[in-house]
């Protein structure tokens, strides 16, 4: 035997277990319509609220995580005093006890421009500049420490300030947001079991659709077992057919989500607000956007499988 005639045979044997496999050449013995009926589209739509959902909790887990990151450490100083002068003096002195302590390995003092930035979209340019002496604004003194930063080393901190700044108050950054982190949490596991639902629904049409189907072709696969036909044979014919239907529904679906999830960062992206900017996608998430319509597929497939073995059973 030559060499290309035995890479020849390889190849053909190869070619056989795929046709064996996939149904090529077997789906004559039961007719089966592809890409046709209700069966794509439900496909397509499954697809596409699955792909939307995994982006939203892809989203809202690199927005928790990039916020807990850059408010680790991070301590807030406020010097609530109603006298300017007092306020200023207590805020210098703070921020010079601070820069003295070994733990805190940045401080900085808000200037006030910023601070008149942060209240302005709440009181307005002229009720601002109108209750500038009536309501004072507490000077703020943003610090970070070292190491993780608990409610001991809070109140340390609070401590060592007591004397220099009467008029201090010491709070955790990650202490304001923990109730928006929670509710980010929620709606992680909230997509989890949306996902887990979808998966569930399309296998449950897949699961009728092939009934439906074994139903009506009943006479035709009772003359195959007649014939000699078997069991996987008549399998791999709804495999196929039903991979061919979730392959094209699963394509379309991924194309709409897309088109949804791109118009919707378009739509947040033009916010401007820190932590939806930091919910943007990656790049190993649009893959794992891209797998959900094969996961689909092998899902679909392997209930029809295993749809037509029980049923086969049980019919014949």
């Amino acid at each position: 035997m030559t060499e290309e005639s035995g890479a020849g045979g390889i190849a053909q044997g190869m070619s056989a277990r795929w046709r064996r496999f996939s149904g090529v050449g077997e789906h004559e013995l039961v007719p089966q319509p592809r890409l046709s009926g209700p069966m794509p589209w439900v496909i397509a739509i499954m697809v596409a609220l699955t792909v939307i959902a995994v982006a939203a909790g892809l989203a809202l887990r690199n927005a928790a995580a990039a916020t807990t990151a850059e408010l680790r450490g991070g301590v807030t100083v406020q010097i609530v005093e109603a006298s300017p002068e007092k306020r200023a003096t207590q805020a210098q002195e703070a921020v010079k006890r601070l820069g003295q302590m070994p733990e805190i390995v940045a401080v900085r003092l808000v200037p006030q421009a910023e601070l008149d930035g942060l209240i302005e979209p709440w009181l307005g340019v002229e009720a601002q500049a109108a209750d500038k002496d009536t309501i004072p604004v507490p000077a703020l003194i943003d610090a970070r420490i070292s190491g993780e930063l608990t409610e001991a080393r809070v109140a340390a901190i609070q401590r060592s300030l007591a004397d220099v700044a009467p008029a201090a108050r010491v709070d955790a950054q990650s202490r304001w947001l923990r109730p928006v982190l929670d509710a980010i949490a929620l709606l992680q596991w909230l997509a989890i079991a949306l996902v887990g639902l979808l998966a569930l629904a399309l296998a449950a049409a897949v699961l009728l659709a092939v009934r439906s189907a074994l139903g009506t072709n009943r006479g035709t696969i009772e003359i195959v077992h007649l014939l000699g036909g078997t069991d996987v044979q008549i399998a791999r014919v709804f495999q196929r057919t039903t991979g061919i239907d979730s392959a094209g529904g699963g394509l379309l679906g991924l194309a709409a989500a897309l088109v949804v999830i791109l118009f919707l960062a378009r739509r947040f992206g033009s916010l401007g607000a820190g932590m939806v900017d930091q919910g943007a996608l990656h790049w190993l998430d649009w893959i794992m956007l891209g797998i959900v319509p094969v996961v689909a597929v092998a899902l679909s497939v392997l209930t029809a499988r295993i749809t037509v073995m029980r049923t086969l059973r049980k019919m014949l």
